[in-house]
């Protein structure tokens, strides 16, 4: 079992947050199309929700990641998809380098604002032409002195028209992709950064997306995270936390569907008996409870193994590409027994149809996951190919 006494409280201390300070007002940040990050994250930040895995001395409480699992789980009892999302951006995606490989400059001037709820952070990573080709990016940063200046632009940020700063992934020399690209910490509030557009989404409605446009950034050479040239590593060790945290902030709002969907068609009359009461119902909807505890037996074996310093790429990228085939297939299911009513907007299950079908595309697209996997399976042992 993955999670003991001290993983329950978190969850309960954190399920209780959500239910008096998100849900009351999902419905109007899905209306608006935005919410209040910096009110929120402060909060959490108060409760110590932003830093579980981060280090004591920043401000974090310094637990192993089993804790970030457990707090991306309870997130999926938040009713939509954009809000955890952006928390995740914040705690998962966003800051994992820029903890583990940041000078003490940026960790302070950075970091510990991140996880006391002061900053909010975003990730900088996709462009227009650069999705999940990630060595393909085209912005650059050119040494300037002490500085670095920045020219480029960056697609699908979330938290973009909010953020504080950008973990920014760069060209930074014109050698092979893959030692050629650094991570650099962007204050959003710098000069020659412009938010061209908030992007209009078909779901993750409450989740505020951004295309960015820099020109001539100037940045100090000393906002650089690690190493210059290694930042393509970094990012890929920060993908893996992302894809865990994908997958686990998937288990619970996937079970929620699947148990709203049971308890309406227990209750709905259709040729004199419940829907429930048909058998093909009934199993299809066996079949995916069954799916979804798969998820989480895969899922809590990989945080198990990072945990104790696995090379956890192979079961985190088969975690994130079944999150994201099973919030497709969960949520078709379901709307269609919700028949009409799953078709309108007001019904939770129709939400959850919109939101999920990012889980295949954003943090690498289920066709980079598959291949991600072949790479892996072809190098492994023989003995262990059957």
């Amino acid at each position: 079992m993955i999670y003991g006494p001290e993983h329950k409280e978190f969850m309960s201390s954190l399920s209780k947050f959500i239910a008096q300070e998100i849900n009351p007002h999902v419905d109007q940040w899905e209306e608006d199309g935005i919410f209040p990050a910096h009110e929120l994250f402060k909060k959490m930040g108060d409760k110590g929700f932003l830093g579980v895995c981060k280090p004591e001395a920043f401000g974090g409480m310094g637990l192993d990641y089993t804790y970030s699992l457990a707090m991306a789980e309870t997130l999926g009892e938040i009713n939509c998809g954009g809000v955890p999302m952006a928390i995740g951006v914040q705690t998962d995606m966003a800051t994992p380098a820029l903890a583990r490989f940041g000078s003490d400059y940026v960790r302070e001037n950075f970091l510990r604002p991140a996880i006391a709820g002061d900053y909010v952070a975003c990730i900088g990573v996709s462009e227009p032409g650069a999705g999940s080709d990630v060595a393909g990016i085209k912005s650059y940063a050119r040494v300037d002195g002490d500085d670095y200046i920045i020219n480029g632009q960056k697609m699908w940020i979330t938290n973009g028209t909010q953020a504080d700063f950008m973990c920014m992934l760069v060209n930074t020399n014109d050698g092979p992709i893959h030692i050629s690209k650094s991570l650099i910490i962007v204050p959003m509030d710098t000069p020659g950064i412009t938010v061209a557009r908030k992007l209009d989404k078909m779901g993750m409605r409450s989740s505020d997306t951004a295309q960015l446009f820099f020109e001539d950034v100037r940045v100090p050479r000393k906002n650089l995270i690690g190493e210059e040239g290694k930042g393509f590593i970094y990012q890929m060790k920060q993908f893996q936390e992302e894809r865990l945290w994908a997958a686990g902030s998937g288990l619970k709002s996937l079970d929620i569907t699947i148990d709203e969907t049971i308890e309406y068609t227990r209750q709905r009359q259709a040729f004199g008996k419940p829907l429930l009461d048909n058998q093909v119902i009934h199993f299809r909807l066996a079949e995916l409870k069954t799916e979804v505890e798969c998820l989480r037996s895969i899922t809590y074996r990989a945080v198990a193994d990072y945990v104790k310093g696995q090379d956890v790429t192979m079961l985190a990228s088969m975690a994130k590409l079944k999150v994201g085939r099973l919030k497709r297939e969960v949520s078709d299911a379901c709307l269609q027994y919700f028949g009409g009513m799953g078709f309108m907007n007001e019904t939770p299950v129709s939400r959850a149809y919109r939101d999920g079908r990012l889980a295949s595309i954003g943090g690498g697209a289920d066709e980079v996951m598959l291949g991600i996997i072949c790479k892996y399976m072809d190098t492994l042992p023989a003995q262990q190919r059957g």
